[in-house]
């Protein structure tokens, strides 16, 4: 409960707190947040059930809903990643004088934290539902008071994609609550289906989820909404909103309703696919950094919503991989495109250029995030690609091929960003290096994605157990 508590109670600290104390406040509470979840993931060890918290179900699914919360490896690397981001969004956030004080912007920050460890402890479907819907509210007065001033339309698109997929997944929800005792996560996947009830609950989670994604072809509210937010507001899109509706996949939808994966796997892939080759496409076609990386983003979700669905062991611990990796470069990246766009108050490719001569440090991070997005060896992405590839393309050998792509379209549109920006012809501005606040986060962002790049096992041993008992229940039902 620490671990839901902490957030919590820095946001409410953060709204009363003199004005000139935020910033330090909300540094270190996310510090907290993220020494405690580095506590808990220190003594995790592994159990066989698959949800490693609970000691029997007899017990557990006895308890209201309110109190119903744990974790398995998979749910407990989403809470540390969580805690990660949030606290490298408050590092590089610390200079910004428009948000470094401002008290209702890292209160949400906070509050947003709360609200995606509860949907990633959440052990209740109706309190998983609870508190993905709470994760929205931050996420849209963010974009409400601080996103671009023609936002107008593409909030309300954003809203409505939500929402519906969000009432697909209630209707869900309830329809299998009606076969079961409780919404307790057990008596749900205890739950034996016919094919097509199956379809249908299956379905409604999907809808949900591929919005969240996003998938092709509900990826329309995304590249506005990554590029009008406000930057902390793209960070928590692309490196933990969409990483709800992945985990959604593996602990809820598949594992309640692997009785429709016969039926869905082949779609699914399928648009996965589409997405990576389509969305890659696009952002080479782009001069906007952050509509460049907002695509990239959907480009490589979609091959990782692809591995999940095939559900063999390799692109399952692949996806676990690329999801932590994409969380962290996702990070890298559109810290990036922030620093350039609030020294030059522009982010469009054709008005930069040398800007790695005036700050050699910003280009030399900037170059690690870089190498990482295209997953060269030693890089976290290496290792979470080639599990995925390999799996997919066990599933299917032509699908494999044609998801193999995405390496070599993604160095085309990441290698021009850079290029562009860091060493094109040079225009007549003036552009600061990193403070030590970018500096440090830059530093924390490429320690991480080169020591999960040089030893993955630790975070494949974690997720593994979990894993292979998803693959058990699926194989039961």
């Amino acid at each position: 409960m620490e671990l839901l508590i902490i957030p919590f109670v820095f946001a409410l600290v953060a709204l009363v707190v003199p004005k000139n104390v935020v910033r330090v406040t909300a540094l270190i509470g996310g510090l907290i947040s993220l020494v405690m979840g580095f506590v808990y993931i220190a003594g995790y060890t592994p159990a066989a059930d698959f949800i490693a918290l609970l000691p029997n179900c007899s017990e557990s699914c006895s308890k209201p809903f309110f109190l119903n919360f744990g974790y398995d490896g998979i749910g407990l690397v989403m809470v540390v990643l969580t805690s990660v981001i949030i606290f490298l969004i408050f590092l590089s956030n610390y200079d910004n004088e428009r948000f470094a004080s401002d008290k209702r912007f890292n209160a949400l920050i906070f509050f947003m934290q709360f609200a995606l460890i509860g949907v990633f402890l959440s052990l209740d479907g109706l309190l998983f539902y609870i508190f993905w819907e709470l994760s929205l509210i931050p996420v849209f007065l963010l974009f409400l008071w601080y996103g671009e001033k023609d936002k107008r339309v593409t909030l309300m698109k954003f809203f409505i994609y939500t929402f519906i997929g969000s009432l697909a997944m209630l209707f869900s929800l309830l329809y299998i609550r009606n076969l079961a005792p409780s919404f307790s996560i057990e008596d749900l996947i205890a739950v034996q289906m016919s094919s097509q009830t199956a379809l249908w609950v299956f379905g409604g989670f999907m809808i949900a989820f591929a919005v969240k994604i996003p998938l092709f072809p509900l990826h329309a509210w995304q590249p506005d909404t990554y590029t009008k937010s406000p930057m902390a507001g793209t960070m928590l899109l692309g490196a933990l909103m969409l990483k709800m509706a992945l985990f959604g996949m593996i602990r809820w939808m598949i594992s309640i309703a692997p009785e429709a994966l016969s039926s869905m796997t082949n779609l699914i892939v399928v648009l996965g696919l589409i997405g990576v080759i389509y969305a890659a496409i696009l952002a080479i076609k782009q001069n906007d950094m952050k509509k460049i990386f907002a695509y990239a983003s959907v480009s490589h979700v979609g091959l990782i919503a692809a591995g999940i669905i095939v559900l063999n062991l390799d692109a399952l611990t692949g996806a676990m991989v690329q999801i932590v990796n994409h969380a962290l470069v996702a990070v890298g990246l559109f810290l990036a495109a922030d620093i350039i766009e609030r020294r030059l108050q522009t982010r469009n490719l054709p008005d930069l250029g040398g800007i790695a001569k005036q700050a050699p440090m910003f280009g030399f991070w900037f170059a690690v995030i870089i190498f990482a997005t295209i997953s060269i060896p030693f890089t976290s992405g290496f290792i979470g690609e080639f599990f995925l590839i390999k799996g997919v393309f066990g599933y299917n050998p032509v699908y494999g091929g044609i998801i193999g792509t995405t390496v070599i379209l993604a160095c085309v549109y990441s290698f021009r960003a850079y290029q562009a920006s860091m060493f094109g012809p040079s225009k007549n501005f003036n552009f600061p290096d990193l403070s030590w606040a970018e500096w440090t986060a830059f530093f924390i962002i490429s320690i991480l994605i080169l020591f999960l790049g040089v030893y993955p096992q630790a975070l494949i041993e974690i997720v593994t157990p979990s894993l292979q008992k998803l693959i058990e229940i699926v194989n039961i039902k």
